[in-house]
This record gives structure tokens, C-alpha cells and sequence, in this order.
């Protein structure tokens, strides 16, 4: 009995090790990954500049003169290259001393903010305007519309400028990309990459978690087999 017992344990342990083998793999490379690497750079906060707009908010309009059917619901005071904004209820930028809705922002705006908030005065090489994003894009999940402001750097650097706010919101960069693949292994969400509840995850976590307890049965069956062995001697 015990020699069927650890029949079947080797079988359900080599099995399992085949099953869930490989993405032990790439859970383990992607955690050197992630334990070697600084954060803030992934972030990319070494491409950014710590800008302040030390402007003054003079002349602003009263509320009351917005929009006249505007119920506003939240507001923020925001500086949008060095002139003052009213955003509000986080979907309307008006102009903080005309009280103009300033419906979007435009491409030179948008290079203007963009050159504010990133360092070395890099080169701008293309703008994209993007009305969607796909699920694995590396904007995904963030507002839009959006603009994509690609530099002349050899990391592929991209900065992403919030096309109703004026917000400078991401910078993105080869690392950043490469962080992300590798969190799509960690997570095994391969639809989406940051959903990290998915039934795959947790089917090869339980799995695992049977191959250690397979181990374990096989070192304990066999000690248990030595010391039978050696008492009958």
C-alpha cells in the first residue's frame, strides 16, 4: 500500500510540475525583475521636472458668471501653461479669467505642457491624438481623449497629456514596457494585464500550492520507508 501510495504521489508531483513548470518560470523572472528594479524609474520620474507654476491667480471671474446651467458638483483651480483654469466637476475646463469653456486641448498646447514637464528639453518627434485605447495599450484605463507625445529619445520615451484637463498625466519608456510585459506573466491576466483575481492565476496558485504538498507527502513516505527499511535490518 505505501508502495502505490508513493506511485501515485510521484505522478501527481511530475504532473503537476510539467502543468505549472513553466509559469513558475516566468513568475520567478518577473519577480527578479520587479526586485531589481527602482520603481521611480519605471514610473519614469527621472524623465520629469518637479514644475511648479509659480503664477499668480489675479483677476480671477466670479463662479457666477460661468455657465449659467452648470451645477457644479466639484472644482479645482488648475495653472494650464502659466494661465489660470477652473476644471470642473472633473469634465469642463473654463478659462479661470474669462470664464470661456476651453472645449480642448489643442496639439500646440499640448507640446507646450508636455516640454514643461519633461527635463533635458528633449525633441518632440510625433503627436498622436487617441480617442481609445486597446486593452494591453500602455495608456489603458486612463481618460481619454489623450494626447501621445512622442520625443526623440532612445528609450522611445512617450508623454501623455490629458486632451480635456491639459493634465501632463504619464510618461512611458522602454523599461516602463518592459515592466509591464513581464507583469502580464505575473498576473496571468493576458486579456487586460492588471486584473489580478482572474480564475487563471488562481487555478495555477492552487495548483502550486499541490505540487508543494505532493513534494512534501514523497519526502515524508520515503524517510518513512528508510526508517522502516532500517529497523527490519
Amino acid at each position: 500500500m505505501r508502495k502505490n501510495n508513493q506511485f501515485y504521489a510521484r505522478r501527481i508531483h511530475r504532473f503537476l510540475g510539467v502543468f505549472i513548470g513553466i509559469q513558475f518560470i516566468f513568475w520567478t523572472i518577473s519577480g527578479l525583475y520587479f526586485s531589481w528594479t527602482d520603481i521611480d524609474e519605471i514610473h519614469g520620474d527621472h524623465f520629469r521636472t518637479d514644475h511648479m507654476m509659480h503664477e499668480n491667480a489675479t483677476e480671477l471671474i466670479d463662479l457666477s458668471k460661468l455657465d449659467s446651467t452648470l451645477l457644479i458638483a466639484s472644482l479645482e483651480l488648475r495653472f494650464v501653461n502659466h494661465k489660470p483654469y477652473f476644471w470642473v466637476n472633473e469634465s469642463k475646463l473654463f478659462d479661470a479669467q474669462s470664464g470661456v469653456l476651453h472645449s480642448e486641448i489643442s496639439e500646440t498646447e499640448a507640446r507646450e505642457i508636455a516640454q514643461i514637464y519633461i527635463k533635458d528639453d528633449l525633441q518632440i518627434r510625433e503627436m498622436e491624438y487617441l480617442t481609445e485605447t486597446s486593452p494591453h495599450h500602455e495608456y489603458r484605463g486612463s481618460a481619454l481623449p489623450v494626447w501621445a507625445v512622442h520625443f526623440n529619445h532612445p528609450e522611445n520615451l512617450v508623454a501623455y497629456v490629458d486632451a480635456k484637463s491639459g493634465e501632463f498625466s504619464k510618461v512611458r519608456h522602454r523599461a516602463w514596457r518592459w515592466f509591464d510585459f513581464l507583469w502580464m506573466f505575473h498576473t496571468m491576466d493576458y486579456a487586460g494585464r492588471d486584473d489580478f483575481n482572474n480564475l487563471l492565476l488562481r487555478v495555477f496558485s492552487l495548483a502550486g500550492l499541490a505540487a508543494v504538498g505532493s513534494g512534501f507527502t514523497l519526502f515524508f513516505m520515503t524517510k518513512q520507508k528508510k526508517i522502516y527499511q532500517k529497523n527490519k535490518t
